[in-house]
């Protein structure tokens, strides 16, 4: 396990039964830079990871 895991599985131990926007998610990633703006970058990283996720897929589609 790596050190990140931990806190993987306390979101998802936490808050894993509730459903959330990505509107919602989006705003706490804003509020949580502001907050640590040392994690400007990962943060930007993740968010265009995820929002990309299904780039592969559509141009395998194609």
């Amino acid at each position: 396990m790596y050190f990140t895991d931990r806190g993987i599985e306390e979101l998802e131990k936490r808050r894993g039964e509730e459903e959330v926007t990505f509107e919602w998610l989006a705003e706490q990633l804003r509020t949580f830079v502001d907050l640590n703006p040392d994690f400007e970058v990962p943060v930007e990283r993740l968010a265009t990871w995820l929002a990309r996720l299904d780039d592969d897929e559509d141009e395998d589609e194609e």
